[in-house]
């Protein structure tokens, strides 16, 4: 914020953003015709998307004061953007710009009356913005002067033709000494202690209490060789101050960090021992080779610190540790007189740091926490080359050059070559720290601190970007020479060295970082040759605008490699390549490991380690073609194509210069369900956040791992949030540390998740969604030689079976569970011979005896077991489906027996395993012989998750009871899903999370917890007090699905709802209308419940062939009329068969995933004041509503009327002609004006 003051004495504050595309219609209205003569006729759109940077003013009413636009290569045509520096270099010998310090104006405009006081402001926050950005260049035609207030800012230097015609232009340029100077870095003083005590005050008063008022003053005169004080001065006053000192804990550090990578800050000494004794070898996997001794984190798999092998792609297990470099470090001025220095001494210790940064990597998708007995440590003998920041704070003002103190520091200790820090892990990472390399902890660490570590290297500023050439070879095999895709990056660099592009024809780049003539740095990208899919399929244009970026701008990254000394220039690097490679975006996927543990890649693609200098792209949802009905009119190919299922990642011109906001807080989810994936899905793809602290805690790890296979039936029924597909294209394993085991026990006071094992997981913020899960049955125990019948037996069903579970006893609850009943039935002979039991009432019971018949197991081997009914409800409550799946079971030849309460197993004796079963019924009881137990039995909360919670003092009435803003008890431990029920406070116990999409429910737990560590949404304030007595309603919908017996293929899709019989909710007076289609026999039952505001309220399904479930789940929601008059057609006859209607070309838009935004655009457009002289249609309804006028015809007529002749109708038409036009890729059996 700043207050800016006109020549007519008018203020106005203002306020500094990056620029959004909402802006470009102001900024346009501030385009003069003397800014037109400036900088040419620009299309702003265009000039935005290829902007590496582009600031905004704005005042407090958000008009907008002023705009700039800043790219990496200069305008006017007077050099090719990937060679301008040696056109610079020859104008002005005295200005050293680099591709790493210079950036180049290509747009300004301002208000008039403040433009003077905009237009230094931008240029101010763009050099504290870009902290190694030391000149910014202006180019003009020679024969037009900079005006009024360009001219305070820039100086000429010269002038340089033009590449095209025979005009001159003249250079000028902005220094950042004039606006936002280098600190001078000095040894601190006693009498700097005035200056510095309010600014150490302002950042908190603990130090002060516990050691004194003259702290600060004793640490200033306590200076000795190995402890010093330096403070940074603006015009003679003390703004920083930085204490430092060469006495390390190694020994602590060594046992809690993996410092293998940086050869634990000690100097290499020939008795390291880097390599675990054979005893403590680990057997390698046969398609990985672990090569770090620090396997053993519990973030299970941490971020590569350098490429890794695609044989290793799952092993992102965890996600980046280190600090997010949003900028580089000081620039290159005269008195950097350490350059030389550090350059010779990179050659010494350059090699010896790459050399040794293996990366710890696992083939499988996660894995339970190793011991750490058995686990190798590396043991240094060397001395110690590290100090450390003891004490660091400096004026809000300049916090910007933090990194000017590390030269002066690192000529303090010219023997050391590390500088470390720790902080509480809480810390915000400011500036200082984003430039640091974040150190992975260990499992067992239990430190509150983070570790970060900076090399003396990473000072040069000689940084060189350039494209690969014959002799950067041995360099390249040096660099690559310890990663897994060594022999792939090499044959890439041989194959571009002689070819410049693949066997195929597809344009190949090789790029080299170069510092003091040593390559520290490769990258290697092709151009993306199937962008169209990637358009389709994923949403990229939430960062770019499509149209606007040629085909031969998008690359494909493929491999990056850096010398991680110099990890802080990753994003240069980024940049650099796109401007050498003329590219506008660059796209990286992440492939998902199959079963066998080979990798579903067409080429070979290596981790990288800018990764996390990448975001994340959303999935799109596809619409399900019918090809064959569409013919001509259907997507191409490269749309419609069954490819392989990658997560994208992805950067772009605009990016490049932008910061992620890092979030260090320790955020550990317990249970994969829905609700935990949804959760972490949401953090996950917040694109301008880092969460470096995700954790999963899970028995099984992630989902998705296909452990059954498309092929087979599922025994589960399917709630439709997640699949296998979704789960590879978002690849949370990147981002999200797992750990495989299972909660035990909490412990609140030290906030720990204690896990299997005894083994600890601490945390900030707890999240607690494990759901309920199917239990073991615990028998009556009554003798049913007595004859009893269920009335003389006491219910069961509330008691915990406490005995051993036998081994032919299943409660399916996941794929894990699934795999493991698979793998008894084949290899025991069960579709042979056995008899299997499925005991319960749920869709499960129904979906698992149609996968045995599908197995081949006999029906009349079959026992389908129901418990007697807890509800008047049914799992399926729709008469018509429940007949035809008692038909379906009858053909079978399965036996169904009801009201039937388990008695004993086995006769009352040793139960382990499983030979009889004993039931008692109302009338007489009856015993079944049994190979297999599958229980079904009412969910509920597994006891030992219970037990913790219990233990924890958790509040627990059942369920988990939350608010309405998912807090547990414990204001760090929220709940969400199955597990949880709301506070008897709220009066609303039939209504819990169990009643809502858990999908919605995982994205609004997600959304509650962004604004704590989202500075771009509003603050978090007290609701008002009736609200906080009301619990929030959602309006996803609840899907149910699976494959019933008698092969039915079933969809059931109803709003969120207090079950209620069926037939009671068609006696309701407002219950609305159904339309219903074939029949349940025929096997093409389609029900679909319209209410009385006309909206699609339920769909059932029941069909003998697939049908598309993700089609129809899109319907739920919509007015009968968006689905062409639905009620009106089908009530003339002309809707003989739903799922023919719904594979008709004019309702493909309807499932389409951006169907919703033009709804959300024609709402706007009725809903706002379009013309002057009427209200919006809105209003004008909401009038007749409240007879506010009196109207001579009927109210729709009049609105129809109005409507059509006034400027609402054409607008309407617009918007839709633009979705479709759009669109078109994926709607191409849509007809607009100028396509026929």
């Amino acid at each position: 914020m700043s207050v800016l003051t006109s020549p007519r004495g008018k203020v106005e504050v203002v306020h500094c953003r990056r620029t959004e595309s909402q802006d470009i219609y102001c900024i346009k209205n501030l385009i003069r015709k003397f800014t037109q003569k400036l900088f040419g006729n620009l299309n702003i759109i265009y000039l935005l998307e290829k902007a590496n940077l582009a600031i905004t003013l704005h005042n407090d009413q958000e008009e907008i004061m002023a705009q700039a636009t800043f790219l990496d290569y200069p305008n006017w045509n007077i050099a090719t953007q990937d060679d301008w520096v040696s056109v610079f270099r020859e104008l002005d010998s005295d200005i050293p710009c680099t591709p790493l310090n210079t950036l180049f104006m290509h747009l300004f405009v301002a208000v008039d009356e403040y433009s003077v006081g905009c237009c230094k402001e931008i240029i101010r926050t763009v050099f504290k913005a870009v902290l190694d950005l030391h000149f910014v260049f202006l180019i003009v035609p020679s024969c037009m002067s900079l005006g009024s207030t360009l001219i305070t800012v820039f100086s000429q230097v010269g002038y340089v033709p033009s590449l095209t015609n025979d005009e001159d232009f003249a250079v000028h340029v902005c220094h950042r000494h004039n606006h936002y100077p280098q600190l001078h870095i000095r040894k601190a003083r006693v009498e700097d202690h005035d200056d510095l005590m309010p600014i150490f005050l302002h950042h908190g008063t603990i130090l002060k209490e516990t050691y004194g008022e003259y702290f600060l003053a004793e640490l200033i005169e306590a200076q000795d060789e190995e402890n010093h004080a330096v403070v940074c001065e603006v015009e003679g006053v003390a703004v920083g101050f930085m204490s430092v000192c060469s006495q390390v804990n190694l020994e602590l550090l060594h046992k809690c960090f993996d410092l293998g990578p940086f050869h634990g800050l000690c100097v290499p000494h020939q008795d390291d021992i880097l390599e675990p004794p054979q005893e403590f070898s680990i057997h390698e996997s046969s398609d990985s080779k672990l090569k770090n001794s620090g396997e053993e984190s519990q973030k299970i798999v941490k971020e590569p610190q350098e490429a890794v092998s695609l044989d290793t792609r799952e092993s992102i297990q965890r996600k980046g540790t280190e600090a997010t470099v949003e900028e580089a470090l000081s620039p290159v001025t005269s008195e950097n007189t350490g350059e030389v220095e550090d350059s010779e001494k990179l050659s010494q210790v350059s090699s010896m740091v790459y050399m040794g940064y293996y990366i710890s990597h696992r083939s499988s998708l996660s894995l339970s926490l190793p011991e750490d007995t058995s686990s190798f440590r590396p043991i240094y003998k060397g001395a110690s080359t590290a100090f450390c920041i003891q004490l660091f704070f400096i004026d809000e003002k300049y916090e910007a050059r933090s990194l000017d103190f590390m030269n002066f520091v690192f000529h303090l200790f010219r023997d050391k070559d590390f500088c470390i820090v720790s902080v509480p892990h809480l810390t915000p990472e400011f500036v200082l720290i984003q430039s640091f390399v974040k150190v992975v902890p260990f499992n067992n660490c239990t430190l509150e601190q983070d570790l970060y570590v900076f090399h003396r290297a990473g000072l040069l500023k000689t940084i060189k970007i350039r494209l690969a050439t014959l002799s950067d070879t041995p360099g390249v095999e040096k660099l690559v020479s310890t990663l897994m895709p060594c022999k792939s990056i090499l044959e890439d660099l041989k194959q571009y060295n002689e070819a410049r592009r693949d066997p195929d024809g597809t344009p190949l780049q090789v790029f080299v970082a170069e510092v003091a003539e040593q390559v520290v740095g490769i990258a290697v990208i092709r151009n993306e040759m199937d962008i169209e899919y990637i358009r389709s399929h994923y949403n990229i244009e939430d960062f770019i605008y499509f149209n606007h970026h040629q085909r031969e701008e998008h690359g494909h990254l493929y491999h990056f490699v850096l010398n991680p000394i110099f990890r802080h220039y990753t994003k240069f690097f980024l940049k650099e390549i796109l401007r050498l490679g003329y590219k506008s975006c660059l796209y990286y996927p992440v492939y998902p490991q199959v079963k066998e543990g080979k990798v579903q890649s067409p080429k070979a693609h290596s981790l990288t380690s800018a990764l996390h200098y990448l975001v994340p792209v959303r999935p799109r949802r596809q619409i399900v073609y019918p090809l064959e009905k569409l013919g001509i009119n259907a997507p191409s190919k490269e749309v419609s194509k069954d490819a392989l299922s990658y997560a994208l990642n992805h950067t772009n011109r605009k990016l490049s210069l932008e910061p992620k906001i890092t979030v260090n807080a320790k955020i550990v989810v317990v249970g994969a369900s829905n609700v935990g994936i949804s959760f972490l899905e949401t953090l996950v793809f917040c694109s301008h956040l880092k969460f470096s602290n995700l954790t999963l805690i899970s028995t099984y790890g992630l989902p998705g791992k296909k452990l059954l296979g498309n092929e087979q039936r599922k025994f589960l029924a399917n709630d439709h949030c997640y699949n296998d597909r979704d789960h590879e294209l978002m690849s949370l394993c990147s981002w999200v540390n797992v750990v495989a085991a299972k909660m035990t026990a909490i412990d609140r006071a030290a906030k720990q998740v204690i896990v299997s094992g005894e083994k600890v997981v601490l945390y900030d913020h707890l999240i607690l969604c494990t759901g309920r899960q199917y239990q073991v049955p615990c028998p009556t125990e009554v003798d049913i030689s007595l004859h009893p019948t269920n009335r003389e037996v006491s219910n069961s069903c509330l008691r915990r079976y406490t005995g051993p579970i036998p081994c032919n006893h299943f409660t399916l609850n996941d794929e894990e569970d699934c795999l493991r009943a698979l793998a008894w039935i084949k290899n025991n002979s069960i579709t042979a011979e056995g008899n299997v039991i499925i005991y319960g009432n749920s869709v499960d019971t129904y979906t698992t005896v149609e996968t045995l018949l599908n197995l081949g197991v006999r029906g009349s081997c079959i026992h389908l077991v129901q418990h007697p009914p807890t509800s008047i409800i049914t799992c399926i409550n729709d008469c018509a489906v429940e007949g035809a799946i008692e038909e379906a079971l009858q053909a079978a030849g399965v036996n169904v027996y009801r009201d039937a309460l388990l008695a004993q197993w086995n006769n009352g004796l040793y139960s382990d395993p499983i030979h009889t079963a004993s039931f008692t019924t109302p009338a007489k009881p009856f015993q079944l012989p049994c190979s297999m137990f599958f229980s079904f039995l009412e969910k509920n909360v597994d006891y030992e998750t219970f037990k913790a919670f219990n233990d924890a003092c958790l509040v627990y009435d059942g369920r988990l009871v939350i608010d309405s803003n998912f807090h547990t008890n414990d204001i760090a431990i929220r709940a969400a899903g199955p597990l949880t029920k709301f506070s008897n406070r709220y009066y609303s116990n039939e209504w819990t999370h169990s009643n809502f999409n858990s999908k919605e429910i995982g994205f609004q737990l997600a959304a509650a917890m962004l604004k704590l560590f989202d500075p771009t949404l509003e603050p978090v304030t007290e609701p008002p007090a009736d609200l906080d007595r009301l619990i929030p309603m959602y309006k996803g919908a609840k899907v149910k699905g699976g494959i019933l017996p008698g092969s039915y293929h079933y969809l059931h899709v109803s709003k969120p709802a207090i079950p209620t019989p069926l037939e009671v909710q068609r006696a309701q007076s407002d219950f609305g209308s159904e339309i219903v289609t074939g029949n349940v026999k025929n096997g093409n039952y389609f029900r679909i419940h319209i209410n009385k505001y006309r909206m699609v309220e339920t769909i059932t399904c029941l069909s003998k062939v697939p049908f598309p479930a993700s089609n129809y789940i899109r319907l739920f929601g919509q007015h009968e009329q968006a689905l062409n008059n639905l009620c009106a057609r089908y009530e003339d006859g002309l809707v003989p068969d739903l799922y023919s209607y719904f594979t008709e070309p004019w309702c493909m838009a309807l499932f389409h995933d951006r169907f919703i935004d033009l709804r959300k655009a024609l709402h706007q457009i009725l809903s706002s004041k379009e013309d002057e002289n009427l209200p919006s249609m809105e209003e004008l309804a909401r009038q007749i509503e409240d007879e506010e006028i009196n109207l001579p015809e009927k109210p729709r007529n009049y609105l129809k009327r109005v409507f059509q002749e006034t400027i609402y109708r054409p607008l309407v038409e617009k918007s839709i002609l633009d979705y479709l036009h759009y669109n078109h890729y994926h709607l191409p059996m849509y007809a607009w004006p100028g396509i026929i």
